[in-house]
């Protein structure tokens, strides 16, 4: 748990999240195979009031950092790792109200925060030429706005009570809806059908004559400092999920050893657990595991300065938020190389029984294999090369995967 003074409120939230995490995470194995989506869990979630976590004490929340943030989210994903994902634009939409201008639109959504209400949203639409391209667009009705359309890897907003949407307003420029999830018009469709994290509620929106009222948009930046920071936070949002996954696998190889593990014909050992090779398996596991906390851990410290920076008005901001997308491209780069050996590597605990379909193992695999393959890693790893040789922030300034 991160080191540091807390308010006594999140203290006690803190304090609570293992029971919270272990309860939410109950049979999560078996409900991944039934495909039962985690609204009892987003309910846990919601009582716990782990969802105002950043906005200051000052504002009705618990004044938490982003190490906090992100030390939550690897702890839920070490149990149920659909809800930790799920929990990512909210967490980005409350880092934004943060960092933001204290508007009329942003002092609404702080109070909601402040309250329980959970975010949800989507920006991506399927079909278009490139990924973040935006079509779905306003248009004029009276005083407000109507919008038709269709959006697609809706994280989370199943079980959220706002959405967060990026659409264009009627002139073409880009915007920022807010409306309630259960608003006639805003249809929620369980249709991901992804290999892994299939229980994120990651598919589509359907919005069919939606009313949106003048006073629930906002125009939308990515440039500004905030934006850029947020683009970071993004994306170490999803490396925390992998790493509280990569917990989990550790936890399995383990049990499965302690409870149904045999040696192997040839091996000398009385028991699997004092095999060896089964030894050194859960030895690098284990370690696979502390390296991609530790990474976690550090990025979130990179992040945290670049939000007090934003926050106070720093003029080495800019710098700090460059150094927090660079941090956390590398992050990523090299976490996902030692959670997804991690998860192939599990299976060398057990023999073929390991891989039946009871204990469902192979989910880590796929999940992890599911989360990094959001953004291109091979183009991170050229982009901050490009950084490295020429100087060139480009990409890294972008605001949007970095």
């Amino acid at each position: 748990m991160p080191e540091h003074h807390h308010s006594s409120a999140l203290q006690q939230a803190l304090d609570a999240l293992p029971a919270l995490a272990a309860a939410i995470g109950e049979e999560a194995a078996a409900r991944e195979v039934r495909r039962e989506l985690p609204f009892e869990a987003f309910a846990r979630f919601r009582e716990s009031g782990l969802g105002k976590l950043r906005l200051p004490v000052e504002w009705g929340g618990f004044g938490g950092s982003l190490e906090d943030v992100f030390h939550v989210i690897s702890t839920l994903a070490a149990h149920e790792s659909n809800v930790a994902h799920a929990l990512r634009i909210h967490f980005d939409q409350t880092e934004a109200l943060l960092l933001s201008p204290r508007t009329p639109f942003n002092e609404l959504q702080i109070g909601r925060v402040a309250e329980g209400a959970i975010f949800g949203g989507a920006s991506t639409e399927a079909g278009t030429s490139r990924p973040g391209e935006i079509t779905t667009q306003l248009r004029r009705d009276g005083d407000h706005y109507r919008l038709s359309g269709r959006k697609y890897y809706a994280t989370g907003t199943a079980f959220s009570d706002y959405a967060r949407l990026n659409v264009q307003d009627e002139t073409g420029e880009p915007v920022i809806a807010i409306v309630p999830t259960k608003r006639e018009g805003l249809n929620v469709l369980d249709d991901w059908d992804g290999m892994g994290q299939r229980m994120t509620a990651s598919g589509s929106l359907v919005f069919d004559d939606l009313l949106v009222h003048a006073d629930e948009v906002t125009p939308r930046t990515l440039t500004t400092l905030a934006g850029r920071h947020g683009g970071a936070l993004r994306q170490l949002h999803l490396v925390a999920v992998a790493a509280g996954i990569v917990r989990n696998v550790v936890a399995d190889a383990k049990r499965y050893v302690l409870r149904h593990g045999r040696p192997v014909l040839h091996s000398p050992a009385p028991s699997a657990r004092e095999d060896g090779f089964i030894q050194q398996v859960i030895g690098e596991l284990s370690a696979h595991s502390h390296a991609i906390d530790a990474l976690v851990r550090d990025n979130a410290r990179v992040l945290d300065r670049s939000s007090r920076a934003i926050r106070n008005g720093s003029a080495d901001a800019d710098a700090l938020v460059l150094e927090g997308a660079l941090a956390t491209a590398r992050t990523q780069l090299v976490v996902s190389k030692l959670a997804l050996h991690a998860a192939e590597r599990m299976f060398e605990a057990g023999g073929a029984s390991a891989t039946a379909r009871a204990h469902n193992f192979d989910r880590h695999w796929r999940n992890l294999r599911t989360i990094f393959s959001h953004n291109p890693l091979q183009h991170k790893s050229r982009v901050i090369g490009d950084y490295e040789l020429n100087g060139v922030t480009t990409h890294l300034t972008e605001g949007r995967v970095f």
